[in-house]
């Protein structure tokens, strides 16, 4: 029974849909909205230094830097070992119209829970929050100890170069058979593939990678998508890799 969960739950595709003007005016109005959240500005040694909004920590100054803050990406499986890939919608304000992994974002300084670093457990929450958000999750089905934290990735990216990216990126794990129910307003597809598909289906993608997904594919993905069964072999919680 399981197993053929897994089959069918490795072919879902939602594709791309067409929506009405007023449909597109709420999800820009949505994200938006969004740009007024605070995030959690860091050092290099991911120890905070304050909170600004969303809004100015992406967005990319005259000298092309970008303000250094907290994120973290999920890498999704279900119990047959296949990844989620998600498309995020064209009316995201960074990196609109990208492939990228099931889901990526921020803990926020707004919410109190999201600020407690032990054990990252305020990443934990956060990861919780969001995979509800863009892909209607339920919160019973990843809660904040089914996550395993691999390590944190620091990398840059000037994107259009009016909006991008500067992280401390958390790399979370989840490996569980869930219940989906994307939100039109920030992803446009999602589907599953195998390990075996994973060159292939990169190769065939009809829109671009993320930064983070790209370079996150590049140096680590197929190592640890290999070693599913033994993560905790591959943790580093003390160093902070520098991509």
């Amino acid at each position: 029974m399981l197993g053929q969960l897994a089959r069918t739950l490795r072919t879902l595709v939602l594709p791309t849909r067409a929506y009405s003007n007023v449909a597109a005016a709420n999800f820009a109005k949505l994200q938006e909205l969004a740009m007024e959240e605070k995030c959690i500005l860091v050092n290099d040694q991911d120890q905070y230094t304050g909170s600004i909004s969303k809004r100015d920590c992406h967005r990319v100054d005259d000298e092309g830097n970008i303000r250094l803050h907290r994120a973290f990406s999920v890498f999704l499986f279900n119990s047959a070992g296949d990844m989620l890939l998600q498309r995020r919608t064209i009316h995201k304000i960074t990196f609109p119209d990208c492939f990228t992994n099931a889901c990526c974002s921020h803990p926020l300084w707004d919410i109190e829970g999201e600020r407690e670093e032990l054990n990252a457990l305020g990443i934990r929450r956060a990861a919780q929050r969001r995979l509800n958000y863009e892909l209607g999750i339920p919160m019973a089905q990843a809660r904040p100890e089914n996550f395993h934290y691999l390590t944190r990735i620091h990398y840059a990216d000037r994107g259009d170069g009016t909006w991008g990216e500067h992280e401390i990126d958390y790399i979370l794990f989840l490996q569980k058979d869930v219940d989906l129910k994307p939100n039109d307003s920030e992803v446009s597809e999602v589907r599953y593939i195998s390990r075996k598909e994973l060159d292939a289906t990169i190769g065939n993608l009809d829109a671009p990678l993320t930064p983070w997904f790209r370079l996150i594919l590049q140096h680590r993905l197929r190592l640890w998508w290999d070693n599913l069964h033994q993560l905790g072999k591959y943790e580093n919680h003390k160093q902070i890799e520098r991509f």
